[in-house]
């Protein structure tokens, strides 16, 4: 029989060739977008004494109660938003399951999906297997905004789904409270469900204050909401995340859940509930990680990359056209190989493969890692 592949264009991301190079060459690694730093020992504790006291079996599928509890306080603490634990919360094998599966429970085939790019490489291939149609919108350079007239242009009958990252990965750019308001008005005139990738909500710098879906009842009732715990606990190897989304929108959300994993593991469950009683860590967050991000900046102060801005994420934009000409996919290859730093070629997050002759770096290691690299 002929295999025919349902992805034929998609291969190996680019976040796993950047490091096999970074590997092969022995570079500072800041391409992958992972913390080089380990995860709070108590949190560690948190699991080993959970598996002891013999939660090890299967979890419910929307996840452990004190957990869903425990997100429904943090919400209303800080969006000032009610949040249902027993119907409006699923716990997810981290935000990429939670993303497919708010995909495939929306999209059918022939439905076209509003993809903002550059954008995170799960989006479209999620869409593509459900048969759906991408509409790509780019953000604009180099400031990377929603310019929101393209966004109403790209609108037709067929719309089903607008899919919004905030803070944004790769770009570092924050929507703020005139993109809601934009967001509100062609949701009041459009019929069309919004996913709200928010890993990043924790990471946000210079004192602004992150505009999640869920602060607007508008928004909020015709959304799925993305978060991560594996960003801010610093535990991308645990896999662990949840989606907030109303009643009805849940269920048909964990129809496709429990066919993919069912349920996460239930001592590390447990472990974050626990954890997240210790509010202080993610509200330092922002100055944790702001600190890393000027650390950086000053060790490449007087060098030839032009830094633009980044108010969240831990990652950080830079143009290299001073220096050179490249593509950029050749030009962070050279970097890696020549100088021993590897970024990712920000290329990769297009579907054109649209050039501004930038990269992204990684600040989310240790300040020995930052200097060295810089």
């Amino acid at each position: 029989m002929k295999l025919i592949s349902k992805l034929p264009n998609t291969g190996e991301t680019i976040f796993s060739v950047m490091s096999k190079l970074a590997t092969k060459h022995n570079a500072i690694n800041l391409s992958q977008g992972f913390p080089e730093f380990d995860v709070n020992p108590e949190l560690v504790t948190l699991v080993e004494k959970h598996m002891r006291l013999h939660r090890n079996q299967y979890a419910p599928v929307n996840g452990v109660e004190p957990l869903r509890e425990k997100i429904a306080e943090k919400t209303v603490e800080l969006y000032r938003t009610h949040v249902d634990p027993d119907t409006e919360i699923t716990v997810t094998a981290g935000a990429t399951e939670a993303l497919f599966c708010a995909i495939t429970a929306l999209v059918k085939p022939g439905d076209e999906v509003i993809i903002i790019e550059p954008a995170y490489d799960s989006y479209e291939p999620a869409v593509r297997l459900s048969g759906g149609i991408p509409v790509f919108v780019k953000l604009r350079y180099p400031g990377y905004f929603v310019d929101w007239d393209e966004v109403k242009d790209a609108i037709t009958e067929k719309t089903r789904l607008l899919i919004l990252n905030t803070p944004h990965n790769p770009t570092g750019s924050i929507l703020d409270a005139t993109d809601m308001e934009a967001l509100s008005d062609l949701s009041s005139t459009h019929d069309f469900f919004i996913i709200g990738d928010e890993v990043y909500e924790h990471v946000i710098f210079d004192g602004f204050r992150h505009e999640s879906l869920l602060r607007y009842p508008q928004l909020r009732e015709k959304s799925f909401v993305i978060s991560s715990f594996g960003k801010t606990y610093h535990a991308t190897g645990w896999k662990t995340g949840y989606c907030i989304a109303p009643e009805q929108m849940t269920r048909e959300f964990q129809k496709i859940h429990q066919y993919l994993v069912f349920a996460i593991m239930t001592p590390v469950q447990f472990a974050y509930a626990e954890f997240m009683e210790r509010k202080e860590h993610y509200q330092q967050l922002p100055d944790f990680y702001q600190r890393k991000r000027d650390l950086f900046l000053a060790s490449i102060e007087g060098s030839r990359f032009k830094i633009l801005p980044c108010r969240g994420t831990y990652f950080q934009m830079v143009d290299y056209s001073a220096i050179s000409d490249s593509r950029d996919t050749d030009f962070a290859e050279w970097l890696t190989v020549e100088k021993g730093v590897a970024a990712i070629p920000p290329s990769a997050f297009y579907h054109d493969r649209d050039d501004n002759k930038t990269l992204r770096f990684c600040f989310a290691k240790t300040e020995q890692t930052l200097h060295k690299a810089g």
